[in-house]
C-alpha cells in the first residue's frame, strides 16, 4: 500500500473494492469492528465461515484477508491483537459486527508522528476543499 494512500490528503476512495471482493472471495461477508470501550468503529473487514469459526474458537479477532485470500488475525504482524468480546448478526444475516477490545490499547497498523498506533479512521473529509484531514498526525 502506497505511504501517499495511507497518509496522504487526496482523496482516492476505492469504489471497485466490493467488485474485486466478490470476484476473488465471493463467499465472504462484511464486519464492522466496533471498540468495546469508546463505541468507534476502528475497522471494516470481511469473515467467511472458517474466518468466524477462528474468531469464535479463540476469542480474538480473524478475519479472510480478500487481498491475500488467506485468514487474517489481526495484530499478528503489528501486535495490535484483538480480544472479541461479542459477536452481532444484523437482521438479513448478512454482515456482522465485532465488538472488540485492543489487548494493548492500540488500533491501527499506521503511526502518528509520536510513533504511536492510532485508530484506522483518522482522517476526515474537508467539506470546503474535498482533501483529508489527519486528526491524529
Amino acid at each position: 500500500m502506497s505511504k501517499e494512500l495511507e497518509e496522504g490528503s487526496e482523496l482516492q476512495l476505492d469504489f471497485n473494492k466490493l467488485a474485486k471482493v466478490a470476484a476473488n472471495a465471493p463467499d465472504v461477508l462484511p464486519v464492522a469492528v466496533q471498540h468495546a470501550d469508546t463505541k468507534e468503529i476502528i475497522l471494516v473487514a470481511y469473515a467467511n465461515q472458517l474466518a468466524l469459526k477462528t474468531a469464535i474458537d479463540t476469542r480474538t479477532a480473524v478475519f479472510w484477508s480478500t487481498s491475500r485470500n488467506e485468514l487474517w488475525e489481526k495484530g499478528k504482524t503489528s501486535g495490535e491483537m484483538f480480544d472479541l468480546l461479542e459477536v452481532r448478526v444484523n437482521c438479513e444475516q448478512n454482515s456482522l459486527v465485532y465488538i472488540v477490545r485492543p489487548r494493548r490499547g492500540d488500533i491501527c497498523h499506521t503511526k502518528n508522528e509520536k510513533g504511536e498506533p492510532r485508530n484506522c479512521y483518522y482522517r476526515r473529509l474537508d467539506w470546503d476543499s474535498g482533501a483529508l484531514e489527519n486528526l491524529d498526525p
